[in-house]
């Protein structure tokens, strides 16, 4: 995923404007119909249509309205609010240091959050991180983006973000793969910390902690770890970008997935179990 914002813009309402004129064509009416029904001029429509302009919500509801289907309005609206936010360019953010791309919006959105499903395939989650693997982590990071070297800063920030795991009301639900125990950042003292704090947190009872066994059947794969917050957004992560998926009809393909890949998983004695063999082959 390395297009470029602008570029991903286009592509984006271009993609919306598809949508809205397939709607109007199945509706039955010519773009001089549909403008004279919502007070627009056709040429806006055109405009729309083709990806040269992008539509306000009051237009995406009284197109809906117009072609009998109101029933697509909360994803057209999320897919426009997705037009200029879906990709949120890591160089771009982190001009400012790593602090900056693990900032306050994210913060923000942790607070808000009631549900976490979280599934990473080859790491340990933020939340779950100890400081000095989270330290190890983003010291690739830092190198590979070239951005100042603000380490020390952006672990706070995540230390931070982890009272999130201690509030009322919060539920955490955590797939990983067993690859993601025994992937290493920093030495053998820094993995046994880590895997020591997992055991410590899945005895919380706010967290359903399961892991995927290697060389086992399963139902699927997914091909990057994601984060799903509540019903509402759907997060992932490439070495270049942050994407963000709003999109309703989206967002539950996510958590089918999630719920798709917890069938290869195991859980309580079974995961603890697993974790435990890890620690115990980093003496061997």
């Amino acid at each position: 995923m390395n297009t470029a914002p602008s570029s991903s813009a286009k592509e984006a309402r271009r993609a919306l404007g598809i949508r809205l004129r397939d709607l109007r064509k199945e509706a039955g009416l010519t773009a001089r119909e549909l403008a004279a029904s919502t007070g627009k001029h056709y040429t806006r429509v055109s405009k729309i249509e083709n990806g040269t302009q992008a539509p306000t919500d009051h237009d995406i509801r009284e197109w809906c309205r117009a072609c009998s289907a109101n029933d697509q309005i909360p994803d057209l609206i999320a897919s426009l609010r997705a037009v200029e936010s879906a990709y949120l360019e890591f160089r771009r953010q982190s001009r400012a240091g790593m602090k900056r791309v693990l900032g306050a919006h994210t913060l923000k959105r942790y607070e808000q959050t009631s549900f976490f499903r979280i599934y990473e395939h080859n790491v340990i989650p933020g939340l779950f991180q100890t400081g000095e693997y989270s330290a190890a982590m983003l010291s690739f990071w830092i190198k590979f983006l070239g951005t100042a070297n603000d380490v020390e800063e952006a672990v706070a920030v995540r230390m931070e973000r982890q009272r999130v795991l201690y509030r009322s009301g919060k539920r955490f639900a955590v797939l990983l793969e067993e690859q993601a125990l025994r992937t290493w950042f920093g030495d053998g003292e820094i993995q046994a910390g880590q895997l020591g704090r997992l055991l410590e947190l899945m005895a919380l009872p706010n967290i359903f902690l399961g892991i995927i066994p290697l060389m086992t059947q399963r139902v699927t794969v997914a091909s990057a770890g994601f984060w799903i917050f509540d019903d509402i957004l759907a997060a992932l992560e490439t070495p270049t970008a942050s994407i963000e998926v709003t999109q309703p009809s989206e967002v539950q393909l996510y958590a089918r997935m999630f719920e798709a890949l917890k069938v290869s998983a195991v859980f309580g004695r079974e995961a603890r179990a697993l974790i435990v063999k890890a620690l115990g082959e980093l003496n061997e």
